[in-house]
């Protein structure tokens, strides 16, 4: 499972969740003590627009104007622990390079980055650990 959620603890968010999937029957990665588990629970930190920051190579590619360079300023270097709320940031940069003047349209926005983004690139550690997890359910003997 796949929650992005910024306002709660992810420790005690990661716990329900571990505890949900174990009361449905379910074996979590974190339960498992072989490669027999069928759910993996991640928590995207902050939120989901913070992997695209994660890779701004792909934001550029995906919306003219937005710098290739945009990762190594300093606000945006730890997509994770982007200040001000990230889909905020997001928002203001792809305003100033021309784009969703009338407000950023979330799901479209996920759509023309999900073509271009870069798993190998990408510097979201919350990104990371969600491939990470995905690689280890494509081992899983449950498959």
């Amino acid at each position: 499972m796949l929650i992005d959620e910024d306002r709660q603890d992810c420790r005690e968010l990661k716990r329900r969740l571990e505890l949900t999937a174990s009361n449905a029957g379910f074996i979590t990665k974190s339960d498992a003590t072989e490669r027999d588990f069928t759910v993996v629970n991640r928590i995207i930190v902050e939120e989901l627009e913070a992997w695209f920051f994660g890779d701004p190579a792909a934001l550029a590619a995906a919306f003219s104007g937005v710098s290739r360079t945009l990762g190594s300023k300093a606000a945006y270097r730890y997509p994770d622990a982007i200040a001000g709320g990230t889909w905020e940031a997001l928002e203001r940069i792809l305003q100033r390079a021309g784009h969703y003047a009338g407000g950023m349209a979330k799901i479209e926005v996920a759509r023309a980055m999900a073509t271009h983004m870069d798993p190998t690139r990408n510097s979201s550690p919350s990104f990371a650990c969600f491939i990470q997890g995905l690689a280890s359910l494509e081992h899983s003997e449950a498959i």
